[in-house]
């Protein structure tokens, strides 16, 4: 095994914000505070390299509103992001990452750790090649490479990580200036809440101060898994900049074994919004997020392909039971409706695209301003099959004859017939799965392609339908054209 090299940690650095109870107690144990230095072993784009992460940029206090514009960026450019390869886990975690949502909690994760700083072990079954070297090399490595990583959050860093839906930012929930660093690093909204990551359900107690009998059922049928709930917030359990200034704040227990690993040895509940730049497309590789976000964050630990592809379905649960859906996600409201008696849809969602960016804050991540958008200008159309194909490619052709760059994102059933510069398949309408998956690496390479101008077709509002089609219109800043 690889001897860790982990740099022990100086002295945090004074923040000019308020503090969580974290901070204080922290400032407490260091005393009179500077910037800390961590020195650590690790992979660097498949080879080791030894880095020095100053982390006085990341933890040092931003002047005024963290998260708006530009503020902070010059910061975060003069970080260094680590790489830590951990492939080799997925293989021997016993979790099928395909399959991971099927029945919300069926796939059973079996894992011993030690929630105490620094120490993470897993229970393997390795394949009957146990006595390669290489292999059991590589298995110890990712080990010390994700260790390497919680250390970085222990320590207020920013590290994205892979999870069922997306890559996440993430951060600890109860340290104000590393909760900072995750806005400034996204140029994300202040008044956007963040979710909240645990590894076990004890940790859920830490952070709330109520679940009633509706959300206990909601957990025990899909955690871990795709589904965040919003409950009411223990105070001084994680920073304000959380929750927004909330009362509430928004947890989940995420169905991968990477990021259940990761949180554990952190040894934190961890804040983590997607792991982009606020508006761009959601990452579904390490590589999304190293183009949006190398320099600006302490780290990315690439655990392969997410599975799920959108984010989580983000709930309230009132007191009379009645399930509320914030963010319509990776579990649908007839898998919610399965369990809760009565599920509803906020009427905030109903009205996307009326209110614009005036109205009020969101309750939830995900319920204000444009997201997961390419660069070229995008549009949606929906409407009986063959009327939205001929206006799809009649608006294909006119926005060629402009001198427009095309793109177009469709269903299998008609991808082939439509004339563009570039043409992404989101696979058969009737498997919106596969759609979800493809959705944000589509939109990305749309940008890859340099597309001026792009269409995509609509598909059913149904089941996870639901989740493409939110995505689909916030990416479109809400045009939507029917036809038909």
């Amino acid at each position: 095994m690889r001897n860790e090299q982990e740099a022990k940690q100086n002295k945090l650095q004074q923040n000019e914000h308020e503090h969580t109870p974290l901070d204080r107690e922290q400032m407490g144990r260091d005393g009179q505070l500077g910037s800390q230095e961590l020195l650590l072993t690790s992979k660097v784009q498949g080879n080791m390299d030894t880095h020095r992460l100053d982390q006085q940029s990341s933890l040092q206090s931003m002047e005024g509103e963290p998260g708006l514009g530009e503020q902070g960026q010059g910061l975060a450019q003069e970080m260094v992001t680590l790489m830590w390869d951990v492939h080799v886990l997925l293989h021997t975690a016993g979790t099928d990452m395909n399959n991971a949502n099927d029945g919300g909690n069926q796939v059973e994760h079996e894992q011993q750790e030690s929630l105490s700083a620094g120490q993470v072990s897993l229970q393997v079954t390795t394949p009957n090649d146990e006595s390669d070297e290489k292999r059991e090399s590589a298995y110890e490595q990712a080990l010390a490479d994700l260790r390497a990583a919680a250390a970085c959050i222990r320590q207020g860093q920013t590290v994205a990580f892979p999870t069922e839906t997306v890559y996440g930012l993430g951060a600890d929930a109860r340290s104000t200036a590393a909760v900072e660093a995750v806005f400034a690093a996204k140029g994300r909204p202040s008044d956007n809440p963040l979710i909240v990551h645990i590894a076990h359900r004890d940790q859920l107690d830490a952070l709330v101060t109520e679940v009633n009998a509706t959300a206990e059922a909601l957990m025990t049928a899909f955690w871990p898994g795709p589904l965040t709930l919003v409950l009411p917030v223990r105070p001084g359990a994680v920073s304000p900049r959380v929750t927004a200034g909330l009362d509430t704040v928004a947890v989940r227990m995420p169905d991968h074994p990477v990021a259940l690993q990761l949180i554990a040895a952190a040894a934190c509940p961890v804040a983590a919004p997607s792991a982009n730049r606020s508006g761009r497309p959601s990452p579904t590789l390490a590589a999304h997020v190293r183009e949006d976000l190398a320099g600006r964050i302490g780290g990315i630990v690439d655990g392969g392909p997410t599975g799920v592809g959108v984010e989580s379905t983000v709930v309230q649960v009132g007191d009379d039971g009645t399930v509320t859906i914030l963010r319509p996600g990776g579990i649908t409201a007839e898998q919610l409706s399965a369990v809760a008696a009565r599920v509803a849809t906020d009427p905030a969602i109903l009205a996307e695209g009326s209110a614009g960016e005036a109205s009020p804050a969101p309750r939830s991540p995900g319920m204000k301003y444009t997201h997961y958008a390419p660069e070229g200008a995008l549009c949606v159309v929906e409407g009986p099959p063959a009327a939205v194909a001929a206006w799809v490619s009649a608006a294909l052709a006119e926005a060629a004859q402009r001198g427009e760059r095309t793109a177009v994102l469709a269903f299998a059933e008609h991808a082939e017939q439509y004339r563009a510069d570039a043409v992404f398949s989101l696979g058969d309408a009737s498997e919106l799965e596969e759609a979800a998956r493809r959705l944000y690496a589509a939109l990305r390479s749309c940008d890859e392609q340099g597309a001026t101008y792009i269409v995509a077709e609509a598909c059913s509002r149904e089941g996870l339908g639901a989740a493409v089609m939110n995505r689909l219109l916030k990416a479109a800043g809400h045009r939507l054209i029917q036809v038909g």
